[in-house]
């Protein structure tokens, strides 16, 4: 088959590439960085340079392929100005638009746990109106939209209030966090991608559940600090902290709401009715190790 991703050489796209180009697929990596021509292409791949910004050139790319696998880059949560449903929303236009033009039939997007809510999951509403654009291409295009739940490097983020105050707070966790690895969703997507499918459908992907603590107590004996605790604090203290570091907040008050969410079990409800029948193989104490090594 022939097709063409998105995602340059990130968490998910890099796996999903070596995955594809071992299965004797050929693979089209789009990437905004000329720097990353040459990496794409040692993994046995062709690189296409360019913007998500630019529907023309997504438009070029998408042509002749047999499928793609459409995803919305990380932008930069500490620009003042950046309006980030917005900017789901420009990709989410473009790469409709780009499918209609360029004829492809099958479609896999990287979405997210907590995209089937249009209110109340933050941030998570960009997922939300990308698949609805999506969706209202005509039916003969088939779309799997890929919900991974928490992925496990963002407990990165917690490595300097761990050194710093030798715990970790948030405004949630007392309940199981479902977490994946990049991983695992690299291998669904490329299940995905290869496998014949008809109409619409959603496919969530975990790895393994814990609560806060429980998480923390897997990272601290990894990291040498065995009595690690996961602490909530509220919403406002949540809020605070994230404004206080410098993030823009219009995005920290999306990122409060959307753990909000998690905590009261808002954001999981759709998750929990749909669990995967087989979960990823990579394990919280597999992260455990790369998250020590990265610490120390």
């Amino acid at each position: 088959m022939k097709i063409t991703i998105t995602g340059s050489l990130g968490h998910i796209s890099k796996s999903l590439t070596k995955e594809l180009v071992q299965k004797g697929h050929a693979v089209t990596v789009i990437s905004s960085n000329p720097e990353k021509q040459k990496d794409i292409e040692l993994l046995g791949a062709h690189a296409t340079i360019g913007s998500l910004e630019d529907a023309e050139f997504i438009t070029t790319a998408f042509t002749g392929a047999d499928a793609v696998y459409t995803m919305v880059p990380p932008n930069n949560y500490f620009d003042p100005n950046l309006d980030l449903i917005a900017y789901y929303e420009k990709l989410g236009h473009n790469y409709a638009e780009a499918i209609k033009k360029s004829g492809v039939k099958r479609v896999v997007n990287l979405s997210s746990i907590g995209a089937h809510l249009n209110k109340g999951n933050g941030i998570l509403l960009g997922a939300h109106k990308v698949e609805g654009l999506l969706n209202s291409l005509p039916p003969d295009v088939i779309i799997s939209h890929i919900r991974p739940t928490a992925f496990y490097y963002n407990l990165y983020g917690f490595t300097d209030m761990i050194k710093n105050k030798g715990f970790i707070a948030t405004n949630y966790g007392t309940n199981k966090i479902p977490f994946v690895s990049p991983i695992d969703i690299a291998a669904v997507i490329t299940e995905e991608l290869i496998t014949p499918s008809v109409g619409r459908k959603v496919r969530y992907v975990v790895s393994e559940e814990y609560s806060g603590n429980e998480t923390a107590s897997i990272l601290g004996k990894a990291i040498g600090i065995s009595d690690l605790e996961w602490k909530l604090i509220s919403d406002e203290e949540s809020l605070n902290g994230l404004i206080a570091i410098g993030m823009n907040p219009k995005i920290a008050a999306g990122l409060v709401e959307m753990y909000a969410s998690l905590e009261s079990g808002l954001l999981t409800e759709d998750y929990n009715s749909n669990k995967p029948a087989t979960i990823g193989r990579i394990k919280m104490a597999d992260f455990a190790q790369e998250f020590a090594a990265n610490f120390n």
